[in-house]
């Protein structure tokens, strides 16, 4: 079986590449990023192509804020239609082909003309339903939704369409392709791994101190304000919230009306320093609007860190709500301040939470165990009769 994929820079995508190559199904991975950056992953530079002229000057100039957003968003989906483009006229002799949802839609289809199967990968919720939760966040902020690029729906939804398979990464993004009223016998879920030789348990909480810990991109999707409210109504004289990531602009704009007594902000850090801050960490709190999968909830847990995530995190698929950690509905700030105040209250609770979470890692799984899903589902598809 020979599998080939497409990916916007890196993402999960390396991950089961490597898992891929393992096996030997891997023919190629295509990426908008160059190889200076991709050689890093570990994979033979004769299975990886690259494809970065559009998307490369685009991260450039936007980190440099020199590209206004209406130009960036029509160099990226430029970038999309000619990648497709690029992929369609390179795509080997392969059983199947995998690309990450924007992707592949002339590729997937002339693939299935020869008898290969087209895989949709999707990290998140529908984009219709991702659309719409996320622009009545900002309305709820009073801010401007952000605009979306309608050819990208149209796009998106017509990979869901023709593609064979769509793998998602959680039931909570399940439900959201069942309420767009995509077949439940296309969808796929098959969560993401933990790389458990970089994340353990490698410190303890510091007693008498309460430690809350956030790391993502420090946005309205991922529920940020709510956290901020939260903790400011958490009693404890010893607290503290460390917020770990890249902060939005919209941010940005409303820290004035947010409080943010004990907390600190700190930006991008390696993830190699990840594993000893969630360690000490007595709680590490996703209470996203809109998450596929919190990738940093399975990182938490294999550190021994109990999490508080809401339920459109993928959360309720690691945890038992009450054993590993909490999960709660979005947006309820009552019920966030309730979840760390039983912690601060209760140390036993932490430990007993801190051991389950654990226990828990040992059942979840690596990148390995997502190689054997991926490897089972593709087996079925290509096996089956057209």
């Amino acid at each position: 079986m020979r599998v080939s994929q497409a990916v916007f820079g890196v993402f999960h995508h390396f991950e089961l590449a490597r898992e891929l190559d393992r096996r030997h199904h891997l023919d190629t991975v295509y990426s908008t990023w160059p190889w200076a950056r991709l050689k890093r992953e570990g994979l033979d530079h004769s299975k990886v192509q690259t494809f970065p002229w559009l998307h490369t000057p685009q991260l450039l100039l936007n980190r440099a804020g020199l590209l206004p957003n209406r130009l960036s968003d029509e160099l990226g989906y430029q970038n999309t239609l000619r990648f497709d483009d690029w992929t369609a006229r390179r795509i080997g002799e392969i059983d199947a082909f995998i690309g990450i949802s924007g992707t592949g839609l002339k590729t997937g289809c002339m693939l299935q003309q020869r008898g290969g199967k087209f895989i949709c990968d999707r990290g998140s919720t529908h984009q219709r339903y991702q659309q719409t939760i996320i622009a009545d966040e900002f309305r709820r902020w009073s801010l401007d939704p952000p605009a979306t690029d309608p050819r990208i729906v149209v796009r998106e939804e017509a990979i869901y369409e023709v593609a064979d398979a769509i793998t998602i990464p959680s039931s909570f993004s399940r439900r959201s392709f069942l309420e767009q009223g995509v077949p439940a016998d296309k969808l796929h879920t098959i969560p993401y791994g933990v790389r458990l030789e970089s994340f353990a348990k490698v410190a303890d909480p510091i007693i008498d101190a309460f430690e809350v810990l956030f790391a993502g991109h420090v946005s309205l999707r991922k529920g940020v304000p709510y956290l901020l409210q939260a903790f400011a109504q958490l009693k404890h004289p010893h607290k503290r919230l460390r917020v770990v990531g890249a902060m939005s602009p919209e941010i940005e704009s409303l820290l004035e009306r947010l409080p943010q007594e004990h907390v600190e902000f700190l930006g991008s850090i390696p993830q190699a320093q990840l594993p000893k801050m969630m360690s000490e960490s007595h709680v590490l709190v996703l209470p996203s609007i809109e998450d596929g999968f919190g990738l940093v909830l399975s990182q938490a847990l294999a550190c021994g860190c109990p999490i508080l995530a809401s339920t459109n995190t993928g959360g309720d698929d690691l945890v038992t709500d009450g054993v590993e950690g909490f999960i709660v509905p979005i947006r309820d700030v009552a019920a966030l301040t309730d979840r760390m105040q039983r912690l601060a209250d209760d140390p036993a609770l932490q430990r007993r939470m801190s051991k389950a979470a654990l226990a828990r890692v040992q059942h979840l799984g690596g990148w390995r165990q997502y190689g054997d899903l991926w490897e089972s589902l593709l087996l079925r598809l290509t096996q089956a009769p057209n």
